[in-house]
């Protein structure tokens, strides 16, 4: 492997992970198995780029080519990238749980939505924003007391006496146990 093809790879898993982190998902994994296929497989770098690889398969909806390519990376010799391609598969595999309809949030399709409908939305939020909200006031707020409840708590009572009588048995336990 050259010197050139390696930083290509490098540059390719880079930008791979950038556009995973983007939620760009198809675009990760072109780039991540452009990177894959110029680097050496059973090199630690190309095991670390197809562990990334595997999340964006499984981010794209791929989700066999992410199994598959998990099974192949358990026989990695890189320690690290076979413990995790281990751990990624057990994920992948798991049984996927029904979620309650309640649970879930419905996000509306904005494409469904015809042009005007969609300026008129975009330009009464601009709209909202740009209005100046009124300066709050540095003044105090004044409270009536009428309406506060001011009547002795019974705990503050309790634990006054608690204190009260521990302070008066450690004071009588420190003067008692010496001889006089």
């Amino acid at each position: 492997m050259s010197a050139e093809s390696l930083e290509i790879a490098k540059t390719r898993y880079q930008a791979g992970k950038l556009a995973f982190e983007n939620g760009q998902y198809r675009e990760a994994v072109e780039n991540l198995e452009k990177a894959s296929a110029l680097l050496a497989r059973n090199s630690r770098l190309g095991g670390e780029v197809e562990i990334n690889l595997v999340t964006a398969y499984e981010a794209a909806g791929r989700t066999d080519d992410a199994i598959a390519l998990c099974e192949r990376l358990k026989r990695h010799p890189h320690f690290e990238t076979s413990k995790q391609a281990r751990q990624m598969l057990y994920i992948l595999k798991a049984p996927k749980l029904k979620r309650p309809s309640e649970w879930m949030t419905e996000i509306p399709d904005l494409g469904t939505l015809p042009d005007n409908e969609l300026k008129i939305s975009v330009a009464a939020k601009s709209t909202k924003s740009s209005v100046q909200q009124k300066p709050k006031s540095t003044e105090p707020e004044f409270v009536d007391l009428s309406q506060v409840n001011t009547r002795d708590n019974r705990f503050i009572w309790v634990a006054l006496i608690a204190i009260g009588l521990t302070i008066s048995y450690l004071v009588w336990l420190s003067f008692s146990g010496t001889p006089g």
